[in-house]
């Protein structure tokens, strides 16, 4: 059975060029890159909300870190962050912004052409 052209050219590795192109699409999101603000967005995909004990607990990280890589989100506008009070203890609640899911899309979608390539 013939293979289509589009078949074809689909299973052709990735020129050096096309390659180069896509790991250095401008495109790609440096901030969520990082391994804590991917883990923090992902986390965020995929619930509705979570409080600051809920992300440490989930990402097992220190209440620091935690703060740090969820501040330069919320700079960036990535998330959104609600503090309040729950009886007389605070209780922070963050949540993915539009603009931090169509930044988490564009991200994955620059991953996926990057693992395309890699794979040739």
């Amino acid at each position: 059975m013939a293979k289509s052209a589009a078949r074809r050219a689909a299973e052709k590795p990735a020129s050096p060029r096309e390659t180069l192109r896509v790991v250095s699409d401008p495109v790609a999101d440096h901030l969520i890159h990082e391994r804590v603000r991917l883990a923090i967005v992902s986390s965020l995909a995929v619930n509705p909300s979570l409080t600051f004990n809920e992300l440490k607990r989930l990402l097992d990280i220190t209440d620091g870190n935690l703060s740090i890589h969820a501040r330069k989100l919320e700079e960036a506008g990535y998330i959104e962050c609600e503090k309040a009070f729950e009886g007389r203890m605070p209780k922070t609640t963050f949540r993915l912004s539009q603009k931090g899911r169509t930044a988490l899309g564009r991200y994955l979608d620059h991953m996926e052409r990057l693992i395309e390539a890699a794979r040739g």
